[in-house]
C-alpha cells in the first residue's frame, strides 16, 4: 500500500481558499445562524461505480463471477461450499451453533451474539464467550445467561475496552425492552455480572427500547436505540447500577448511530435511509435535564435501514463511514465538517450492488433469505488518517478496503467462507438459519425498484433455476454481519453460519499502522 497525499492535497486547496475569502467570512458572519432542525437534506444520487477489484495473489481463490456475487450456478454446484477468498487466510474458528447478528472481542476472547429463541431454548444458550489466546485453537469458556443475553441480543452486544464493560440488551424479535446487563470483562474469559439488579432482574426493568446499543467514546454512557425511533442515554459511571439519565423520540425509525470522539455529536440512522445529526454535549457534560436538540437530517434514496456511521478524520476534517443494510446503499462517506449540512461525498460499493447487476443479485439471491448482498458493520484500523476498511457483507463476505484516500477506494482483500448448504438444523444460534424460513431478498427492493425505473433491470437476467425458492432458505452463502475487529495484520470476525473466524492478511497486501485501533463508532 504506498502513501496517497490526495486528501491532503484537496484539504489544503480548501484551506487556502478559506484564507482569500477570509474578509467576506468576516462579514458573513455577522449573520444569524440559520435553524436547520426542522429541515431535511435530500441526496438522490445513486452511486454508479465500484471499488476497483482486489489483486489476488497466489494461493487465493478468487470469486468466480462479478465482485461481490455468489453466481446462481456457484450454489447449485456446490462451488460455494468451498469459499472464496483474495490475499487473507483462515488461521482458525469456532463454529458452535452459529452465531447472531453483531458479535464483539476485547483483548484475547470474543463475544458470539445471541438469536432468540434459540438463545433460550437451545444447547447452547446465552451469549457464548471464546477464548482466542491461540487464533487457531480458539474455544469456548462459559456462557453468559442472564435475561438481556438468552432474549437475543441483535446489534447491542458492545465493548468497551477502556473500561473493560461488556454490555447487551434483550431483543427477541427487532425490537425488545427493559432488560440490559452489564459485566466486568477485566478476567475476559470469566466475564462478572456488575447489575444483577436494575436492568437484569426482571422485576428491575430499565425504562428503554432496544434494536442497536453503543458506547459513549469515554465508556461513561451506553445508548440504546429502538427502531420505532426512541433513544436512550444509559448511564453507567457506576456500572452496577445502570440508570436513564435522557429518552426522547426522534422519528418515524431509528437504527445504528456513531459517536464523535467527543461525545457531543451522536450520527443516528434511519431505517429509510439517511441520518440525523445529534448535539448530545447535554448529555455528555451529565447537564440537569439535559436537552438533546436536532441540528440537522438528511435522507437518500440509494440504500435504506441505514446501519450505522464511524466517525473518522482525515487531515482533521470530519467524516462518517456510514453503512447501508439494505437497498445496494453500500457505504457511504459523509461530510460532517458542518453540523448543519452533512453532504455525501462518496460512496463505496462492489459490483454486484450496481444498478446494472440488481438483476443478477436477484436470480443468485433467490433462496439466501432477506438479503441478497448488503453491507452491514465496518471497522477502520484508526480513527485518525485510517488507512483501511473492513465490512461485513451478507453474502459477499468480509472486504477489506484501502481508504487512505477516502476519494479514490479499492479492495484490497476479501474472505467469503465456506457456504454451510442444507445444514440449517445445525446452526441453532445462527441469524441466518432462522431467516432462511423465507427464501425471497426483500431487502433489495428498493434497490431492484431503482434498476427497472432507470431501465437496467432484465427480467431474464433476474431469473435462474434458484427463482422459485421463495421459502426454505438453503444457506448457499453465509451471512457476515458483524463488525471485524482489527488486530495487527488479523481480523476477528463473526459470521452467521460459520461463527467466530481469525483471518489474517497477507504481509504485502496490508501493513498494520503502528498506531492502529479498530474503530466502529459506538
Amino acid at each position: 500500500m504506498n502513501t496517497d497525499n490526495g486528501v491532503r492535497r484537496r484539504i489544503t486547496l480548501g484551506l487556502t481558499a478559506v484564507a482569500l475569502l477570509l474578509p467576506l467570512g468576516a462579514v458573513a458572519a455577522a449573520a444569524p445562524a440559520r435553524d436547520t432542525a426542522g429541515v431535511v437534506r435530500e441526496n438522490l444520487d445513486v452511486g454508479r461505480v465500484a471499488a476497483a477489484r482486489a489483486d489476488c495473489g497466489r494461493g487465493s481463490r478468487p470469486e468466480t463471477g462479478v465482485q461481490g456475487d455468489v453466481p446462481a450456478a456457484d450454489r447449485d454446484s456446490g462451488r460455494s461450499t468451498q469459499g472464496y477468498d483474495c490475499n487473507i487466510t483462515r488461521i482458525g474458528g469456532y463454529a458452535g451453533l452459529g452465531t447472531g447478528i453483531v458479535s464483539a472481542a476485547h483483548d484475547h476472547c470474543a463475544y458470539l451474539g445471541s438469536v432468540f429463541p434459540s438463545a433460550l431454548l437451545g444447547q447452547s444458550p446465552g451469549v457464548q464467550v471464546v477464548d482466542v489466546a491461540d487464533p487457531a485453537n480458539p474455544f469456548p469458556t462459559v456462557a453468559l445467561t442472564e435475561p438481556a443475553m438468552v432474549a437475543g441480543t441483535w446489534e447491542s452486544l458492545k465493548v468497551h475496552d477502556g473500561r473493560k464493560l461488556l454490555v447487551g440488551t434483550g431483543v427477541p424479535a427487532l425490537i425488545g425492552a427493559g432488560v440490559l446487563s452489564v459485566y466486568d470483562i477485566s478476567d475476559c474469559a470469566n466475564p462478572r455480572l456488575l447489575n444483577p439488579g436494575p436492568g437484569t432482574s426482571l422485576q428491575m426493568p430499565l425504562p428503554i427500547t432496544a434494536h442497536e446499543g453503543g458506547f459513549s467514546p469515554d465508556g461513561r454512557t451506553y445508548w440504546t436505540s429502538g427502531v420505532e425511533g426512541v433513544l436512550s442515554a444509559v448511564d453507567l459511571a457506576d456500572p452496577t447500577t445502570p440508570k436513564v439519565i435522557w429518552q426522547g423520540w426522534i422519528g418515524l425509525s431509528g437504527h445504528g448511530f456513531g459517536i464523535s470522539p467527543d461525545g457531543n455529536r451522536l450520527y443516528l440512522s434511519n431505517n429509510f435511509g439517511g441520518l440525523t445529526v445529534l448535539d448530545t454535549s447535554a448529555v455528555q457534560r451529565r447537564d440537569v435535564n439535559p436537552q438533546v436538540p436536532q441540528l440537522s437530517t438528511m435522507s437518500w434514496t440509494d440504500g435504506w435501514a441505514t446501519q450505522h456511521s464511524i466517525p473518522v478524520t482525515y487531515d482533521g476534517h470530519p467524516y462518517l463511514f456510514t453503512v447501508n443494510e439494505a437497498g445496494s446503499g453500500g457505504v457511504k462517506l459523509v461530510d460532517v465538517a458542518d453540523d448543519a449540512n452533512p453532504e455525501v461525498v462518496n460512496s463505496i460499493k462492489l459490483e454486484i450492488n450496481l444498478p446494472e447487476n440488481v438483476d443478477s443479485q436477484v436470480a443468485s439471491g433467490m433462496g439466501g433469505s432477506l438479503f441478497a448482498y448488503e453491507s452491514h458493520y465496518c471497522a477502520a484500523d484508526r480513527p485518525q488518517n485510517p488507512t483501511a476498511l473492513a465490512c461485513g457483507w451478507f453474502s459477499s463476505g468480509v472486504r477489506v478496503f484501502d481508504v487512505r484516500d477516502p476519494f479514490d477506494v479499492r479492495e484490497i482483500a476479501y474472505y467469503n467462507p465456506p457456504a454451510m448448504t442444507g445444514r440449517s438444523p445445525e446452526r441453532a444460534n445462527s441469524a441466518h438459519a432462522l431467516a432462511s424460513l423465507l427464501g425471497v431478498p426483500l431487502l433489495s427492493l428498493p434497490a431492484v425498484i431503482q434498476s427497472v425505473g432507470t431501465g437496467q433491470f432484465d427480467p431474464g437476467e433476474a431469473t435462474s433455476r434458484r427463482s422459485g425458492m421463495v421459502a426454505g432458505g438453503d444457506l448457499s452463502t453465509d451471512w457476515c454481519s458483524s463488525p471485524p475487529e482489527w488486530r495487527g495484520d488479523e481480523l476477528w470476525v463473526a459470521c452467521s453460519d460459520n461463527g467466530f473466524m481469525a483471518l489474517r492478511l497477507d504481509p504485502d497486501t496490508y501493513t498494520p499502522p503502528a498506531d492502529q485501533q479498530s474503530t466502529i463508532g459506538s
